[in-house]
């Protein structure tokens, strides 16, 4: 399992994390995925590595924005 920590800009509240969440979900392969507004992250698990042009890319169009990615 691949832990990644994903820098989000742009969530303001519960239905951002959500919105973030499902646009992860429907456009990557992962195992679980869990955002925080107040921290400004979304932690991604997965099978395998998700490179933060990938990221950027399942969240096209939705307004938020990949600050950084780390991977542990």
């Amino acid at each position: 399992m691949v832990k990644i920590i994903a820098n989000i800009d742009g969530m303001a509240c519960s239905m951002c994390e959500a919105h973030v969440n499902d646009a992860i979900r429907k456009n990557l392969k992962v195992k679980k995925v869990k955002s925080s507004h107040r921290k400004g992250q979304t932690i991604i698990v997965s099978q395998e590595d998700i490179g933060e042009e990938d990221i950027k890319k399942a969240l096209e169009g939705t307004g938020y924005e990949v600050k950084g990615v780390v991977v542990e």
